[in-house]
């Protein structure tokens, strides 16, 4: 069994050593620039932890675990470029190092080389594993096109936030857990119970995202605090304040969210302020712990020596603890 810190150095190595090209220039500096910042690697991270639980060669799937980062980090240049965010992980977030069209352009490629690198495998695995990543991927696009069409809507249900958070965010963890899994020859059952941890762990990742976005800190958290609620994304807090909000409190909120042309620190200020006295913030936090409760249910399930699992808790309470 390896710890997460030595899991960690090997997707970290193998990644800093990946030459993902070199002419044009243009094309593939941004691309070893994206792939530089960092971050937390969660996905690689817990698709080697997976493996882990039932063989000990993690050297051998390096390739696919350096693949899930690299096509993770796609959609955050993607992502960047359509938000018109121009901080990523405390930095220039490419579309503002270079331009709109080269994260476009780089980001494309950085999508195909994510499928080479997780092709890359025994002949026996491909059809399962592609089969998972193909669809994976069509479906983070899907919750990505949710989450731009929540943009013009003020009616966005609880449960539409929730089904695009498991598309957009949840799906590529379980992804990651499962494809360690696959790789490892797992049980049947088990996989399906990592997949569905992965699930559940992806739901409370992106909740506590949202919390921290209002309420962490930008020393920490890498990007500016309240970026969600100058773009008034439809965030779990945001939905829960405009159905619990009394009637002065709802004009106040929607006269922010229909605001022209306003002083962001004064809006974040206003808006955060109607999120303590609505209460969201507890609400939201309720959810992180329902989601956190059913994630170490699917673990717990599976069927390896508890020890073995350690890891994996370990990983979530740190991502569930975390203020970055």
């Amino acid at each position: 069994m390896f710890t997460d810190t030595q899991l960690l150095d090997k997707v970290n190595d193998y990644i800093s050593h990946l030459i993902y090209g070199k002419q044009p220039e243009g094309l593939y500096e941004p691309i070893q620039y994206a792939m530089s910042l960092g971050g937390k690697r969660i996905r690689p991270l817990l698709m080697l932890m997976a493996y882990n639980l039932y063989r000990d060669d993690v050297d051998s799937i390096l390739s696919q675990a350096a693949g899930i980062e690299t096509y993770h980090n796609y959609t955050l240049v993607h992502d960047d470029l359509m938000d018109n965010a121009e901080i990523r992980r405390g930095k220039p977030s490419v579309q503002k190092k270079w331009s709109g069209n080269t994260a476009v352009l780089s980001g494309d490629v950085m999508q195909v080389i994510a499928y080479k690198l997780m092709a890359g495998m025994g002949e026996k695995y491909v059809p399962a594993v592609m089969k998972l990543f193909t669809e994976t991927a069509i479906q983070v696009c899907e919750g990505q096109q949710y989450d731009m069409d929540f943009e013009t809507r003020m009616d966005v249900y609880e449960h539409e936030y929730l089904e695009m958070i498991r598309l957009k965010t949840s799906v590529l963890l379980a992804a990651s857990l499962k494809i360690g899994a696959l790789l490892a020859e797992a049980p049947a059952e088990d996989t399906q119970l990592l997949y569905d941890f992965g699930i559940n762990l992806g739901m409370a990742f992106q909740l506590k995202d949202d919390v921290l976005d209002v309420y962490g800190d930008p020393r920490v958290f890498g990007k500016k605090i309240g970026g969600d609620i100058l773009c008034n994304k439809k965030t779990y807090m945001l939905i829960q304040a405009l159905r619990r909000a009394n009637s002065d409190q709802l004009a106040e909120l929607k006269k922010w969210l229909t605001a022209k042309d306003f002083d962001p620190d004064e809006k974040i200020k206003a808006v955060t302020a109607l999120y303590d006295a609505i209460g969201v913030r507890s609400l939201c936090e309720d959810r992180i712990s329902h989601y956190t409760l059913l994630a170490e249910t699917n673990l717990g399930k599976v069927k390896v020596p508890e020890e073995k699992k350690q890891p994996l808790l370990n990983e979530m309470n740190k991502l569930m603890l975390r203020e970055a």
